[in-house]
C-alpha cells in the first residue's frame, strides 16, 4: 500500500533548508542553481506567502517545473484551474509571471510558469 498523504512539515521542512542552503553554497550553488531554484507565491485560501525549493526547466518564455510526488504535496494546487502569480529566483534576480499546473493522465503534475516581463539587462 503506497502512502499518499502529504509529508510530514518537519521532514519537508529540513530537506528544503538543505536544499536552500545547497543552492547558496559558494561551492556548489553555481551547479545546483542551473536546476534549482525557489519559488513564492500566495496561498489561495490562507493568504500566507509561502516559499519552496523545486527543480525547473527552462522554457521558450518561462519555465517549466515536474511536481516529485504530487500525490504527497500540496503547494502546487494553488495553480490548478485559471493559475495563479508566482515568483522565482532566478540567475540571482527576482523573476514574476503566472503559473498553471496540468495533471496528465497518469497522475504526473507539471507547472508552467510564463513570465510577466522579459530579463532586466544585466549591468556587466
Amino acid at each position: 500500500m503506497r502512502y499518499k498523504r502529504p509529508l510530514p512539515k518537519r521532514v519537508t521542512g529540513r530537506f528544503n533548508a538543505w536544499m536552500v542552503g545547497l543552492r547558496a553554497s559558494p561551492r556548489w550553488g553555481r551547479w545546483v542553481s542551473g536546476r534549482l531554484t525557489v519559488v513564492t507565491y500566495t496561498g489561495r485560501r490562507s493568504g500566507r506567502t509561502f516559499s519552496t525549493p523545486v527543480g525547473y526547466r527552462r522554457a521558450a518564455d518561462g519555465v517549466t517545473i515536474a511536481v516529485a510526488l504530487p500525490e504527497r504535496k500540496l503547494w502546487w494546487r494553488n495553480f490548478t484551474g485559471e493559475g495563479w502569480p508566482i515568483s522565482l529566483d532566478l540567475d540571482g534576480a527576482e523573476r514574476t509571471g503566472h503559473a498553471v499546473a496540468r495533471v496528465d493522465g497518469k497522475g504526473r503534475v507539471t507547472i508552467s510558469v510564463r513570465f510577466d516581463h522579459p530579463p532586466a539587462a544585466s549591468s556587466r
